[in-house]
């Protein structure tokens, strides 16, 4: 059987821009271009605002905003504490600011989820959301989103973004839990004598500026291993920074938020975000993602949480079956654990448990490549998705000329270690259409959900653009079933 494709192609837009840092390392080049505005007279302060102002405040929202919290960042660099205008300091700003097309590569990877907001619709319509990987130049990826509706009939509409983009407000002090700040530490190898020294000085529940004064202040002690609590001190502050927390405001509309890379571990990017709406054993519901950090040479698996797609926690996952890329949360606990779908070898799947869902330690083999089209290596498109008959999970295969497809296995419903059926050949596979782009002959998925009998399946076309396909739940089963 074969998936249908909807024809929806979600493009890459490179004229939505948004504005980020412009970071020039050299500190003697920061001072002379300060030098050299501040040389500049009043009125050609003025005349220089005016004329940028003109050519990008209406490309932007809160654009004099960032313009003055650079200028806070740079001041640093002012050799005296002469008193500047309001319009130097967004003038300066402004110099150290750059726009950033965050599609300008590609558009690719997406993932579904049913909208926290299900009110003001037509009987048997639901609105979703999509998450969709954005690269850009340097091929720095970040996640935005698309909204969409489905009708009682399974038309899909996307709704076109608007021209705005805008990244998160960092929470500059956000509050970290001891106990599970000191696990962590553990598992990186970071809680000797120093470590410990720090976390003692500490409360139960401390912020970042907590942690940094406190660095401060007992690394003088240990002057005798000065280079080894460098590290050390490092280390501790990189972990602090990887874990952090980001705000939206309301008025911010969903496809005009953008999770751009923040921490040490994501300055070459945010990949593959696959999310999935958990609900808890109290029936609390929170959306979580697991996707890939990179930082240019390691790649590290993150968990990010939210409940309302304003506001979102960011997390390291850790512990020794921490790795690989394709990581997929279960929608809720079996038995009692969380449980993750993961390929850590880059070729077979397997199934994890775990007590906590930042820490996993256990790896079990459910299923290895069997059939041509996944010769190469095997991984999931997703989170397991729950039907009556068992978790429906959708998978990629590689096979002959690094082709990617689209194929699904179907697991037990209390034992998701047995595998009830796979597929021996895939649900979709790259058409003539889909073949050419950055990564050709490539069809992916990070996560699709059901909506009536039909299974729908927003997917990659060769590491450019997306798409949709759907196919019949009824008919997918009773194929993987045998039935």
């Amino acid at each position: 059987m074969k998936a249908i494709r909807t024809g929806i192609v979600i493009e890459p837009d490179y004229k939505r821009v948004l504005y980020r840092p412009f970071t020039i390392l050299n500190e003697e080049r920061i001072i002379k271009i300060i030098g050299r505005i501040l040389t500049l007279a009043e009125e050609e302060v003025k005349k220089e605002l005016t004329q940028l102002m003109s050519e990008f405040e209406e490309r932007h929202q809160r654009l004099r905003n960032f313009f003055l919290n650079r200028f806070e960042q740079m001041k640093k660099h002012l050799l005296t504490d002469q008193i500047l205008s309001d319009e130097r300091k967004l003038l300066i700003g402004a110099y150290f600011t750059q726009e950033y097309s965050l599609e300008s590569a590609a558009l690719f990877n997406p993932s579904m989820v049913w909208h926290p907001d299900q009110s003001d619709l037509p009987e048997g319509s639901r609105r979703f959301i999509l998450s969709l990987r954005a690269t850009g130049e340097g091929h720095i990826s970040s996640i935005t989103f698309r909204l969409g509706v489905i009708d009682k009939e399974n038309k899909i509409t996307i709704t076109t973004p608007t021209r705005y983009v805008t990244t998160s407000e960092n929470i500059t002090n956000p509050v970290f839990e001891k106990i599970l700040f000191e696990k962590k530490l553990v598992e990186l190898d970071l809680l000797n004598d120093f470590a410990k020294t720090i976390l003692n000085s500490l409360d139960d529940n401390f912020t970042f500026t907590d942690l940094e004064d406190s660095i401060k202040i007992l690394v003088r002690p240990f002057r005798n291993k000065l280079n080894e609590n460098d590290l050390t001190a490092k280390g501790i502050l990189s972990l602090a920074l990887s874990n952090y927390q980001i705000q939206y405001s309301p008025d911010q509309r969903l496809s005009e938020r953008v999770i751009f890379p923040h921490s040490p571990s994501e300055i070459n990017g945010i990949e593959d975000a696959r999310f999935v709406e958990f609900i808890d054993d109290d029936g609390q519901r929170t959306y979580y993602a697991t996707y890939t950090a990179y930082d240019g040479r390691v790649i590290f698996p993150q968990l990010l949480e939210t409940k309302d797609f304003l506001h979102f926690k960011i997390s390291t996952l850790n512990g020794p079956e921490v790795k690989n890329k394709g990581m997929a949360l279960f929608p809720r606990k079996i038995n009692g654990r969380y449980a993750m779908i993961s390929r850590q070898d880059n070729e077979n799947i397997f199934l994890m448990y775990s007590d906590h869902l930042h820490f996993w330690y256990t790896k079990q083999l459910i299923l290895k490549p069997t059939y041509p089209w996944e010769f190469v290596q095997l991984g999931n498109c997703g989170s397991p998705i729950e039907t009556e008959a068992g978790w429906l999970v959708l998978s990629h295969g590689v096979g002959s000329m690094r082709e990617y497809s689209i194929g699904a296995f179907l697991l037990d419903k209390d034992d998701p270690s047995i595998v009830l059926g796979r597929l021996e050949e895939p649900l979709l596979t790259p058409n003539e259409n889909e073949r050419e782009g950055y990564v050709p002959n490539v069809v992916y998925s990070c996560g699709g959900a059901i909506h009536g009998d039909e299974l729908i399946i927003p997917y990659a076309m060769s590491d450019h653009a997306s798409s949709i396909a759907k196919v019949s739940v009824t008919e997918l089963l009773n194929k993987l079933l045998n039935r």
